[in-house]
């Protein structure tokens, strides 16, 4: 039974914090959706360009680039050291969003590598974990590897919600900074991309953080009511 409570519990936090942040997808869509400054920033260099541009000032240019239009969102991988562009040609969205990457790889090498090894061996985790339980396997532990998921979860959401704000919040700043050296928009044309960067901005870091958070409590309910599940069918 305290597994379904756990599940009930869980299920309760994730529509609390929905709430609490106010998340609203249809906002952030409307905002990345701005036909005007979309061609403002079709003057501007292709992504790559910019890419190297944003490398170059931040001291970084070892970082390898790679153009992926069959992608839909642009990574950076800590362990190959490369930033993958993704197709954003077409959107004014496309300066921040690659500052954002670009800043990733002048995060501290450390976290980010940890990062990027404890995100699978977590999932790893999880999946075995839920393998177990399916197979009715070590029924007397699955308590003990329900807390262990739990505390794998806040470890993961630390580094992971740090990385990825601290990444956000000075994307902006670095791409006003791009736009003014360029000079290829007026500085009226400059702060309206930047207004809407800060709406999008101020919608994203709480979606961002909520879609985290969200994500980890579903791997404890899944996990919890796969255990129920098995005690009470079984």
């Amino acid at each position: 039974m305290e597994y379904l409570i756990i599940a009930i519990i869980m299920v309760m936090v994730i529509i609390l914090m929905k709430f609490v942040f106010d998340i609203n997808l249809k906002k952030i869509k409307q905002i990345c959706k701005n036909e005007k400054l979309d061609e403002l920033t079709k003057k501007y260099p292709e992504n790559i360009e910019i890419c190297k541009w944003f490398l170059k000032k931040l001291n970084n240019e070892n970082v390898k680039i790679e153009e992926n239009t069959s992608k839909q969102s642009c990574l950076y991988i800590a362990i190959t050291n490369k930033i993958l562009i993704a197709n954003i040609k077409d959107t004014y969205t496309r300066i921040q969003t690659i500052a954002h990457e670009c800043l990733h790889s002048i995060q501290e090498k450390r976290m980010l590598k940890f990062n990027f090894v404890f995100s699978n061996i977590y999932l790893l985790y999880f999946c075995i974990i839920s393998i177990m339980a399916i197979l009715k396997v070590a029924t007397n532990s699955w308590m003990i590897l329900l807390n262990i998921l739990i505390i794998f979860s806040v470890i993961y959401l630390v580094v992971r919600i740090y990385l990825e704000n601290d990444a956000m919040i000075k994307a902006k700043y670095l791409a006003k900074e791009y736009m003014e050296e360029i000079q290829i928009s007026s500085k009226e044309e400059i702060e309206k991309i930047i207004s809407e960067y800060e709406k999008i901005n101020l919608y994203g870091i709480k979606g961002t953080n909520y879609y985290l958070f969200s994500s980890t409590c579903t791997k404890i309910i899944i996990f919890s009511l796969i255990c129920f599940i098995r005690i009470v069918a079984f």
